[in-house]
């Protein structure tokens, strides 16, 4: 039997980039040594008084059908929150909860594409975001950025890629590079956007993992507020990858007829999942700050690891839980130094080319392990481009 050529392409070059992940996993399994340095998910699990939100509101019945945008209290505190950090006025109109940040970045392209329709996103990418825009119906187009430009979009590719495309999806704080975009960064893509009728869909899940700067989000910017899509999550900055629970944050007619798609696809989050979130962004700054603090530690055991190192240099990391190293100086591509890399040290990190083009050259390390695994992991890793390399590795 013929299947539809949406779910058959989605992945036209057959593969979505994980296969050194996935080499990773058969490892582990056949009990062998790895540090896995590859997904971005915390070392630490969901706090427990989250926990016990959860279960309690299971126990008090919350385990029936919930209102499809979500519960009244969760989408006025998300708005809260929202306004709070951003200063752009939010009610929780503005506000669809949805399963992850995945269901709304999924929400927010067919919201604004029609078939056939081209939707650009910035090289490097989260590995998914191709594969959402073909199942919303559109066609993706990468726009490339340059490792000599800390992998910010400029003015003249964006401009070159605007023409007939109906949407721009950018991801601040990024992964896998680990920037912020700055304020003339934003104000660039602002006004491209403005100025080609581009809605413009912003991925800001990693918004509380920000070590240099602070993180902007481009909805704050002049005019920007009713051409804006915004995705969050509460998976990175509360430690519940697992519970499926983001929202899309929008002009409020958007977000009425995304309900509407969410009620013929998902039909809302449970209700005992929502009410552990209410309860998750009631503690406020504090328990983000806690969730995100190892990686901000680890992100100086990194500094002091890759001090004077010649064959793998790391890109400033403003943000996330993420690690960006160029190791073009050892002669080998991401993919092969990544293979090799798990072959020889048992250690697994994501080639630069499975997030586009734009990062070959490069691996993206998660700092998601303790402490003294990730100090022992980067040490050889280092050591590993110095052998492979045939040269130093430190001046």
């Amino acid at each position: 039997m013929r299947l539809s050529d949406r779910i058959t392409t989605l992945l036209p070059h057959g593969d979505d980039g994980w296969g050194v992940y996935r080499k990773a996993l058969a490892r582990q399994d056949a009990g062998l040594p790895l540090t896995m340095l590859t997904l971005g998910e915390h070392d630490i699990r969901t706090a427990p008084a989250i926990l016990d939100a959860m279960d309690r509101a299971a126990r008090e019945g919350q385990t029936g059908y919930a209102p499809v945008p979500g519960l009244d209290r969760l989408r006025a505190r998300v708005a809260e929150r929202v306004e709070a950090r951003t200063g752009v006025p939010t009610r929780p109109e503005n506000v669809l909860i949805t399963p992850g940040g995945q269901s709304a970045l999924f929400a927010a392209h067919m919201a604004v594409l029609d078939p056939g329709e081209t939707a650009l996103f910035i090289d490097p990418y989260y590995a998914t975001y191709p594969g959402t825009i073909r199942a919303a119906g559109g066609a993706p187009h990468a726009v490339a950025t340059r490792p000599d430009a800390r992998f910010h979009p400029d003015r003249a590719a964006l401009e070159t890629a605007a023409p007939g495309a109906r949407s721009l999806l950018i991801n601040t704080p990024n992964n896998p590079t680990g920037q912020v975009y700055d304020l003339p960064t934003l104000e660039t893509i602002a006004t491209v956007c403005e100025n080609r009728d581009l809605w413009l869909i912003s991925d800001e899940v990693y918004d509380t993992q920000v070590w240099t700067g602070d993180h902007l989000s481009p909805r704050a910017l002049p005019d920007m507020a009713d051409r804006t899509l915004v995705i969050g999550s509460m998976s990175k900055s509360h430690a519940m990858t697992g519970s499926r629970i983001g929202w899309l944050l929008g002009p409020e007619a958007v977000i009425s007829h995304v309900e509407d798609l969410a009620t013929h696809t998902t039909y809302g989050v449970p209700g005992y999942i929502q009410s552990a979130a209410f309860s998750a962004l009631g503690q406020g700054p504090a328990l983000e700050q806690e969730i995100s603090a190892p990686f901000r530690r680890r992100r100086a055991l990194a500094e002091a690891a890759l001090a004077g190192a010649d064959r793998v240099r790391s890109l400033p990391t403003d943000a996330s839980m993420y690690l960006m190293l160029d190791i073009r100086p050892t002669g080998l591509s991401g993919i092969e130094f990544a293979e090799a890399l798990l072959e020889d040290q048992g250690i697994a990190v994501m080639p630069g080319e499975s997030f586009g083009t734009a990062a070959a050259g490069h691996v993206r390390v998660a700092m998601t392990v303790d402490d003294d695994a990730f100090g022992d992991a980067l040490t050889r890793l280092v050591d590993f481009a110095c052998r492979t390399g045939g040269g130093d590795a430190r001046q």
